[in-house]
């Protein structure tokens, strides 16, 4: 008797437990994912939002590379090269410049909410459609802070002043095109798409979300 009541109340609790959850999800709304990106996200410096985290690792980034690029001996264009690593991804160098969260790791959680914002029920066709354009344009941004780290470790281990300052150079123009984009196609404006698009253009598609979700 005792078994069957235990069998009993422990399905209870996982049917309980599985509709707290489901009612959990439910709770979720495109307002809310819309605030973990712009306004506020748990974890990030001062509790800001995910893409206000990435545009000032990115601006940290973008001095330091700034800075690398204009240094004239190998041990201080190293020294910027993994302070670049360390405001893009804290994990590599974990001392430095940057504010502890990452220009990657940030980028990352703007597509990811994006994303979600997109799939909660209310959601309507022109929040899904910018929806899109936002996550493209951090998932942008994620592969170039991979470029970047590539190019900032092959600094960090040159033995050349002169190949350190040429790969400065490159470093400091796609640590600019992390916030600003690229004009892949040459045809003089920066969309939203891969590979083009930047923390701007996810700015400018995340104001749009939030026009379309009535949140202004």
């Amino acid at each position: 008797m005792r078994t069957v009541t235990s069998i009993t109340l422990g399905i209870s609790l996982v049917v309980c437990g599985a509709w707290s959850v489901a009612l959990s999800a439910q709770g979720a709304t495109v307002q809310t994912h819309i605030g973990h990106v712009l306004d506020s996200f748990n974890g990030t410096p001062m509790n800001m939002g995910l893409l206000p985290t990435a545009m000032a690792e990115a601006k940290t980034a973008a001095q330091h590379a700034g800075l690398a690029a204009k240094a004239t001996a190998l041990p201080m264009v190293q020294t910027h090269a993994g302070h670049v690593i360390n405001a893009i991804d804290p994990t590599i160098v974990a001392q430095g410049p940057g504010a502890g969260y990452g220009v990657k790791k940030a980028a990352q959680g703007v597509a990811q909410h994006a994303g979600l914002a997109a799939n909660v029920a209310d959601a309507n066709a022109m929040v899904k459609t910018h929806s899109m354009h936002v996550s493209t344009a951090a998932n942008n941004v994620v592969a170039m802070s991979d470029e970047i780290i590539a190019i900032a470790q092959k600094i960090r281990m040159s033995t050349s002043l002169e190949e350190a300052q040429k790969l400065a150079t490159d470093m400091q123009t796609k640590a600019e095109q992390l916030t600003t984009g690229v004009d892949a196609d040459k045809n003089g404006q920066i969309s939203w798409q891969a590979p083009e698009g930047g923390l701007n253009q996810a700015q400018q598609h995340m104001n749009f979300m939030k026009t379309a979700a009535g949140t202004q």
